[in-house]
């Protein structure tokens, strides 16, 4: 998989497809930045964080895991658009079975070694009401982050409970690791409304930016974009939802690099660090 860093964000968006890894004779989904991994789906999205160790011998833990994820939630037709079943949805059992195939593709004669926080979420709905709502199932091992945003009233309505073995030190999926999903992850079901942004980060993000700054640069980023002022945006751009929110993205990521290059910022990783009696200022560089 190519590789990149914390300040060559999305370093694979723009690449021929036909450099993309492939596992069971099928390109892996998702993007990667060095040892970590995103996926956009139609009703699935994920961010899972490659811990940096690892990072010199060969690893793909992130990207795989998240791959054999977002097709366990494809195969299963109660989380189809169009889902006229009655079953709910199983997020948990879903990257369990990732897990596992990723175990299976890592291990002899590949021996790959790495590990892997993990978080998505799954976009449903409500079953037995007239009119279905919007519900989002959202899973986490780690300390990664999934944040539910409301347009309307500008607020955060919704995050995840990050999870460490000890400071600095994740839950994490993989090698030399006690964790799995079906002991480990946490699922909790949201209420979503239309308008409503939802995000999945790594540290790279929450460590160097506090939860007012991500809503502020959500909140700036969008109302850009719809405005038409953003270089290079077309009038026709403004209602298109694709473009924008990887706009929002970008902005967002810039935000956190900001963070992370100065060493005099106050930032969440240095709070925590002081607080575990750790000397430490500036942002987290990932």
């Amino acid at each position: 998989m190519p590789s990149g860093s914390f300040s060559d964000p999305l370093s694979t968006h723009n690449r021929s497809r036909d450099r993309r890894s492939y596992v069971n004779g099928e390109m892996i989904r998702g993007i990667t930045n060095g040892d970590d991994a995103v996926l956009v789906g139609e009703n699935f999205i994920g961010a899972n964080d490659g811990v940096g160790a690892w990072a010199h011998k060969p690893n793909g833990h992130a990207a795989l895991i998240l791959h054999f994820w977002a097709l366990e939630a494809e195969r299963d037709a109660s989380v189809t658009p169009m889902a006229s079943s009655s079953t709910e949805p199983n997020p948990i059992g879903y990257l369990q079975a990732a897990y596992e195939q990723t175990l299976q593709a890592t291990s002899a004669p590949n021996e790959w070694r790495g590990t892997t926080t993990a978080c998505g979420a799954l976009l449903h709905h409500t079953e037995g009401q007239a009119t279905p709502e919007p519900i989002l199932y959202v899973t986490n091992l780690g300390d990664s982050q999934v944040m539910v945003l409301r347009s309307d009233t500008q607020e955060m309505v919704y995050k995840t409970t990050e999870q460490w073995h000890w400071f600095d030190c994740p839950r994490q999926l993989g090698t030399n690791s006690p964790d799995t999903p079906i002991a480990n992850a946490v699922m909790d079901k949201f209420g979503i409304k239309e308008g409503d942004v939802v995000l999945a980060m790594s540290d790279g993000v929450v460590d160097n930016l506090w939860e007012h700054e991500i809503l502020k640069s959500v909140h700036d980023s969008m109302k850009r974009w719809v405005s038409g002022g953003v270089d290079g945006a077309k009038a026709s751009d403004t209602e298109d939802a694709g473009g924008r929110m990887l706009y929002v993205a970008r902005e967002l990521v810039k935000a956190a690099r900001n963070i992370a290059e100065d060493p005099y910022a106050e930032s969440p990783f240095m709070e925590r660090a002081v607080e575990e009696g750790l000397a430490m200022e500036g942002g987290k560089i990932i």
